[in-house]
């Protein structure tokens, strides 16, 4: 396997791409998320090939160029740091986003304004009902 940046890669019968990935630096659930992203074009296998490295195995779904192949492991490795990213901005901001959300919760400004109109309501006069709708059924 020839090696690039920090997984080995390999083409075998023009239809398969072979990687390996080192899950000390691309967390598992980045190599899922990028592995998702192209399955719309590639069939896509994982399987765990040693301790902390993840074999991925992309078989295209027609017959492509070997270039294309290339470049689709530049694609590939391109996606995952963006999914290395996503996943630690997403650990960084956690606390930030649950506090956001119990804030959200707990001040509810529709509370306050349902409270609004039912004072208001309370405030109307029946007897100034022109129209006679608001009269109580019984005497």
């Amino acid at each position: 396997m020839s090696e690039t940046m920090s997984f080995g890669y390999q083409i075998e019968n023009k239809k398969d791409v072979l990687l390996e990935v080192d899950e000390t630096l691309y967390p598992l659930d980045a190599i899922y998320g990028a592995s998702y992203l192209f399955i719309d074009r590639y069939y896509v296998f994982l399987e765990r090939a040693e301790d902390k490295k993840v074999r991925i195995r992309m078989r295209v779904k027609k017959e492509v160029a070997e270039d294309v192949l290339v470049a689709l492991i530049g694609e590939f490795a391109n996606e995952l740091l963006n999914q290395v990213l996503r996943f630690k901005v997403s650990e960084s901001t956690a606390q930030i986003r649950e506090y956001t959300m119990a804030r959200a919760f707990v001040s509810s400004p529709a509370q306050a304004s349902i409270d609004a109109l039912l004072a208001e309501l309370d405030a109307e006069e029946l007897e100034d009902d022109d129209l006679e709708i608001s009269v109580p059924w019984e005497e």
